[in-house]
């Protein structure tokens, strides 16, 4: 009996091995072994087995790929290393500026070269994953986010053939081995798969988004995606290359499909050369691109080079040409914002601009109707900007029948019929009415959104339904919704009114600043919102904020700070507020320095510390309240040395600065 179980045991294992090669030579290499028939004879044969054999099941069987009861919601999953977005080079001239830039930083920091090598990789236009392993296991995968938290799409992510469930390279039982890449479809994929489609996709990236998102894994199942990994995150026991271009390379030797283009470039003029031969190639690609990402090679020079606050010094986005399209103009629209701002919007004949069916684009203001001579049944220029946001950005005037009409732009709201006006040094004319529909709604639809209270399920279709239905006036007002009312509502189902109403009740437990950010109040951004969030601690002084008080917060300029005390006094804003603050909100507390140990004192940092990275001492001196300076000045306090220290050593020395090294600074700790 022993002897058959062993044997199950052993070809279920086999089976296993053998259908997940299989599977990497045709999802990941694209050089098929067997024919489908074989191959689905073999995994018909392991589903037999594992049927009457249950206890034999392998976490990267790939009968395990795809689960069977939908989620209810995604779970919330923390970035342990933050998933940064990059600046943007739009041309040959901005990478000079880049490599300039990088330079200048070195040479401060006593790193004075002549060439850089530089990394370069295709930049994906899909939807930015992280995949993380413990033991070689696939255990937990999740979208960016905002960059510091994402959703867990594990169930998901299980299902796109390219994800290996096991790392094809032995590692540590004990390492955590984060993979960073894109999940896309590639064009032939997404052709054939949107020609089945009753409602065909706009684009392979919504397609992508909206497959990676759907809350029951076998819908994901049936969408061909595709995963390409760019980078490293979380890495613990595991040893990485001491280079961004070697790494990419042990990316897929763990079993990843990675960018066809990835190569090293030693020198700016060869670096630019690279940019433009990429840009070129663009269109014959697999894929969709937007660009290429450009980042330092070596790992020593990029923990030097370390982070802003939203985006890493050592790399950038050569973002390539917008793609453009010429179409007839039908008619011109008016869009209201939140912030009462009008905003033009040419109503086109659809055309296919980079991929994208585009029927609507901006035309800005006022001004550039103007300025480009834009009328009403022009043949019009348009581009993808950023590949992503259409604009009309010019006219053929020499394809005008004379029938073309001059738009005139409206005096009153289009919505609520409130007479408009534009600041002398605003080229915006806005709506003053703050109950105007279309501003009340935006808002709405503001303070659902990602980076505010994430109110899964309210989108902008949903909060235009709930006004059309009179469901809704305002904010406050979303949490006075029944289930009995939305029930009633066309293809709202119970499990979708439930949703919505548990999405709602989980919404009140916020932070502040994302609270303060969700109001919508113009100049605000996410930013500000932490800044007013810390000074204010607690939700009731924000009535109490006086404008030279704003004025004198750091990084809040003059304008923010008069609006910011202008909406605070709008007697309607402050009713308003307040009834939205009797909903029940349960005000999460900012995250906040560890400690203030270090509070006021001002570091540097020198030579290579043996037991973490500068970058990570720099952090956790800012965690605990100081602050890290890149030279040394008779106002630093503590001079932080590792192991062949600089210059600054000496310099520290003769300014009779205190010199720690590592054992010191964790005493200090």
């Amino acid at each position: 009996m022993f002897n058959v179980m062993s044997s199950t045991k052993q070809k279920i294992e086999n089976l296993v091995k053998k259908l997940n090669d299989y599977s990497y030579k045709y999802y990941v290499l694209s050089k098929p072994e067997i024919s489908d028939a074989k191959y689905d004879k073999l995994y018909r044969e392991l589903e037999s087995l594992e049927e009457n054999n249950p206890s034999f099941i392998l976490p990267d069987s790939p009968t395990q790929r795809v689960g069977s009861a939908p989620l209810e919601s995604f779970q919330s999953v923390k970035h342990v290393v933050p998933m940064l977005s990059l600046s943007n080079a739009m041309n040959g001239e901005e990478l000079r500026d880049f490599d300039k830039r990088v330079k200048n930083f070195l040479a401060k920091e006593e790193k004075d070269l002549e060439e850089i090598e530089y990394s370069l990789e295709h930049k994906f236009d899909g939807v930015a994953v992280s995949l993380l392993y413990k033991g070689g296991e696939l255990i937990q995968g999740a979208t960016r986010g905002d960059g510091a938290k994402g959703e867990n799409v594990t169930d998901n992510v299980k299902t796109i053939n390219s994800i290996p469930l096991k790392l094809r390279m032995e590692v540590p039982e004990n390492s955590i081995i984060e993979i960073r890449g894109e999940v896309l479809f590639l064009r032939d994929d997404f052709e054939k798969f949107n020609a089945k489609q009753v409602t065909p996709f706009a684009n392979p990236r919504n397609a992508a988004s909206g497959s990676l998102r759907q809350l029951d894994m076998r819908v994901t199942a049936t969408r061909p995606l595709s995963f390409f990994g760019y980078g490293f995150g979380q890495i613990e026991n595991f040893e990485l290359p001491n280079n961004h271009h070697d790494s990419i390379k042990l990316i897929s030797e763990l079993g990843f499909k990675i960018s066809k283009r990835s190569s090293k470039i030693k020198g700016l003029d060869k670096l630019v050369k690279e940019f433009e031969i990429a840009e070129q190639e663009r269109d014959g690609l697999p894929y969709e691109v937007d660009g290429v990402v450009v980042q330092v090679n070596s790992v020593e020079l990029r923990e030097i080079l370390g982070f802003r606050e939203r985006s890493p010094r050592f790399a950038i986005a050569g973002k390539f040409q917008a793609q453009e399209e010429t179409t007839k103009l039908l008619d011109i629209t008016i869009q209201v914002g939140r912030t009462g701002a009008l905003t033009p919007v040419a109503e086109l004949e659809p055309v296919q601009v980079g991929g994208v069916t585009v029927s609507r684009a901006t035309l800005h203001n006022e001004e550039e109707i103007e300025r480009k001579g834009v009328k009403i049944g022009d043949i019009v220029i348009v581009k993808r900007q950023g590949d992503v946001i259409p604009a009309v950005t010019g006219v053929i005037e020499s394809l005008r029948k004379g029938d073309e009409k001059d738009f005139i732009f409206p005096k009153n709201c289009p919505i609520c019929e409130a007479k408009v006006s534009k600041k002398e040094d605003e080229a915006v004319w806005r709506c003053p009415n703050d109950l105007c529909l279309a501003q009340v709604e935006q808002k709405v639809i503001h303070f659902a959104s990602k980076g505010a209270a994430d109110i899964d399920g309210l989108g902008q279709k949903m909060v235009a339904l709930l006004f059309k239905h009179k469901l809704i006036t305002d904010i406050a007002s979303i949490y006075d919704l029944k289930f009995e009312d939305l029930v009633k509502l066309p293809r709202m189902a119970e499990l979708s009114a439930n949703n919505l109403l548990k999405a709602l009740d989980e919404s009140k437990k916020i932070s502040l600043a994302k609270f303060i950010f969700g109001l919508g109040i113009r100049h605000v951004g996410e930013r500000t919102a932490k800044i007013l969030a810390k000074h204010i601690g607690v939700i009731d002084n924000f009535f109490n904020l006086n404008e030279e008080e704003l004025i004198e917060l750091k990084d809040i300029g003059e304008e923010t700070a008069k609006g910011l005390y202008e909406y605070i006094q709008n007697t309607e804003n402050k009713e308003n507020l307040l009834n939205l603050i009797s909903k029940g909100f349960r005000f999460e507390k900012e995250e906040e320095n560890i400690s203030s140990i270090f509070s006021g004192k001002k570091f540097v940092l020198t030579g290579t510390l043996q037991n973490m990275t500068r970058n990570e001492a720099k952090k956790i001196i800012e965690e605990n309240g100081g602050k890290v300076l890149g030279s040394v000045s008779k106002n630093t306090d503590y001079l932080l040395s590792g192991s062949d220290p600089g210059s600054k050593f000496k310099k520290a020395k003769d300014l009779k600065i205190e010199i720690i090294d590592e054992k010191d600074f964790s005493e200090m700790l």
